[in-house]
């Protein structure tokens, strides 16, 4: 059932390239939008028949590979990977749905989409550290290629950028992982077969150095980000929607998964200092979107200060903390997607995203109204206004972080106030007052635009108002893995402690 997700998307990617094109790619776009659909609804039909009591793996699927290299396609989906895949999945479509008609070479645009669909899918489910590696790399061509090519005027450079930041972190990941299974002695890359606990601590120190900083800058974490502006900017709409929602996911989902789970002793012991690097990204993320003037740079670096929110919650590894930062990841991707739809609305229709140009799009009879009203539930949402699943996933993330680091969970709650001030200047010179001269005569809005925002709006409402929807899938899953951590790491350190 795991391997549909994988390879219905390839698949889908060759009938893209075999059949015509249409009349500007409407073939080509009206198949690679089936193709996400059935994708989407076959992950949904995973998530009912899921059983959210069950803490290990479920639908597993294992088919013996490479035996000299102990690579075996192993998948399985658990609390923590689902609701990514169906995060994939939904956002899969909708950066499909968004792009705009007249787009260049469409076949291969949508079969590179399709192509980043199944890389990232199965980066979620691979029980074996060499196919998650394979798949965490393959997601990195199509997107490559897509922001190279249908990018902005500096696509060259954000889109090489990016690919150095991406190469030198997957580096990093393999060497961890290689040295995790040649120092425990395992006989493959299976998870389940590794045994990275019983390493020393200075070893397991040293496998984490690899994988916070692998991770981290795929996140990204400060000072690993330069690379997160840029490629946002030249990046078009759906692929800044795909990027922010799901691609900065696998980042966290690799910290919690190789880094929490695999090495809980080495990881209670960088704790302290995990929780200052939290501290550091969310405030400096939330200062330099204050500093912005572009749109779109304000909304990416607001993802550098809410992604700092999951790494401080990590670093506390309480149940709670850790289910926050679940939350965090689908509350996050949810949000940042809508706010990237709405801003790409607004270039498209304006033709600036420059807040020193635009203003007034509020205005009922010549504005963007209901673009304006939709900003402002996504911006309240960002800031963790109450009622929406922004607010629960923070809340549930200080407070469970609170009892374990009370002063750098404080600081960075004050991320939530910067938050609230960069999207109200945002929202201030963008949709108040007086339209401007350079966008007096804008374009009409049609509700094609509009569909994919209300979509993501509800979801955000409906999750805030009962996020128990949402949390039943993983909560299980994550008590289970941070309550083995926790007992490991502290049997592991106590001796430390007494003979100091």
């Amino acid at each position: 059932m795991l391997s549909v997700l994988i390879f219905a998307p390839l698949l889908g990617a060759l009938l893209v390239g075999l059949f015509p094109a249409g009349v500007n790619g409407k073939i080509s776009r009206s198949i690679a939008l089936i193709v996400a659909g059935l994708i989407f609804l076959w992950t949904v039909i995973l998530a009912s028949q899921f059983n959210p009591g069950e803490v290990n793996q479920q639908f597993s699927e294992f088919l013996p590979w490479i035996d000299a290299l102990g690579l075996n396609y192993n998948l399985g989906v658990d609390g923590l990977s689902l609701p990514l895949l169906l995060l994939n999945g939904l956002l899969t479509g909708i950066a499909i749905y968004s792009t705009d008609e007249s787009l260049q070479r469409p076949r291969f645009y949508y079969s590179l989409i399709l192509v980043l669909s199944a890389g990232v899918a199965g980066a979620f489910i691979a029980q074996d550290l060499l196919l998650f590696f394979l798949f965490y790399e393959l997601e990195l061509i199509p997107l490559y290629l897509l922001i190279a090519i249908w990018g902005g005027a500096k696509r060259g450079y954000a889109a090489t950028k990016f690919l150095i930041y991406t190469a030198v972190s997957g580096i990093l990941i393999l060497a961890s992982f290689l040295g995790m299974v040649w120092l425990s002695g395992a006989d493959s890359f299976s998870l389940t077969a590794l045994d990275a606990k019983s390493l020393p601590l200075a070893t397991q120190l040293l496998l984490l150095g690899g994988i916070l900083i692998g991770f981290g800058i795929k996140m990204p974490l400060v000072p690993f980000h330069t690379w997160l502006p840029d490629a946002h900017v030249e990046a078009s709409t759906p692929i800044s929607v795909l990027l922010a929602g799901v691609l900065l996911k696998l980042g966290t989902y690799g910290l919690l998964r190789f880094g929490m789970d695999l090495l809980p002793e080495a990881w209670a012991y960088l704790a302290p200092w995990l929780a200052v690097w939290a501290v550091v990204s969310v405030l400096y993320g939330s200062s330099c979107a204050i500093a912005q003037t572009d749109m779109k740079k304000m909304v990416a670096y607001s993802s550098i200060g809410h992604m700092g929110y999951i790494l401080l919650a990590a670093a506390a590894a309480t149940p709670l903390s850790t289910l926050g930062a679940v939350m965090q990841m689908i509350s996050h991707g949810l949000i940042s997607a809508m706010l990237f739809l709405l801003v790409g609305v607004v270039y498209k229709k304006a033709g600036s995203r420059d807040l020193n140009v635009i203003r007034g799009l509020l205005n009922p009879e010549r504005g963007m109204p209901l673009i304006g009203s939709l900003m402002i539930i996504g911006v309240m949402a960002s800031a963790g206004t109450p009622g929406m699943v922004g607010f629960i996933s923070e809340f549930i993330v200080f407070r469970g972080s609170f009892a374990v680091f009370p002063v750098q969970t404080l600081v960075s709650m004050l991320g939530t106030g910067l938050t609230a001030v960069y999207f109200l200047i945002l929202l201030n010179r963008a949709f108040f007052g007086r339209l401007s001269e350079q966008v007096i005569n804008l374009p009409r809005v049609y509700w094609s635009d509009r569909i994919p925002a209300f979509i993501l709006a509800a979801l955000i409402v409906i999750f805030g108002i009962q996020p128990a929807w949402l949390i039943r899938w993983s909560e299980p899953t994550i008590t289970a893995m941070v309550n083995v951590e926790h007992t490991v790491a502290t049997v592991s350190l106590e001796p430390t402690k007494s003979q100091n």
